[in-house]
């Protein structure tokens, strides 16, 4: 069992929780984006980095990807394609995705960025809160244990 991330754009507090995860249970945390990331020296963390290009790090993922690992991620299209493939994904801010609402999402996703390509302005997502950091904390402890 893996844990993958979509580091681009993971925020760094959920990095930090994920960093020491991996820690505690000796598992391998593989962060995947187009830049080089700073990790903490550890035998369980590495970074992968990919080449710039539109869904590069998400293609790498995929084909990378099996279905007994977790992938965090913000990214709908790549989540439902981790799904697709048997493995789970989670959402940094705790939300963990599922075969049975991926595509409502998807379609929600799709509709805002058919508002946004029109010009209407629908602002990015809030903060990340306290809930939410211990909303993602506790869905990957749930993860962990299950595995």
């Amino acid at each position: 069992m893996r844990i993958w991330v979509d580091a681009d754009a993971c925020p760094k507090v959920i990095k930090e929780i994920l960093y020491r995860a991996a820690e505690r249970v000796k598992c391998q945390l593989i962060l995947v984006a187009n830049q080089n990331l700073p990790t903490p020296k550890s035998a369980y963390i590495k970074s992968v980095r990919v080449a710039s290009g539109f869904d590069v790090a998400d293609n790498y993922i995929v084909n990378q990807v099996s279905n007994a690992d977790l992938v965090v991620t913000a990214d709908i299209p790549l989540a439902a394609e981790v799904l697709a493939k048997g493995a789970q994904a989670l959402n940094p801010r705790g939300e963990v995705y599922d075969t049975n609402t991926i595509r409502q999402k998807l379609t929600l996703r799709d509709f805002m960025d058919e508002m946004r390509g029109s010009g209407v302005m629908t602002g990015g997502p809030p903060p990340l809160s306290q809930t939410e950091r211990r909303e993602f904390a506790n869905a990957l402890d749930r993860f962990l244990a299950g595995a």
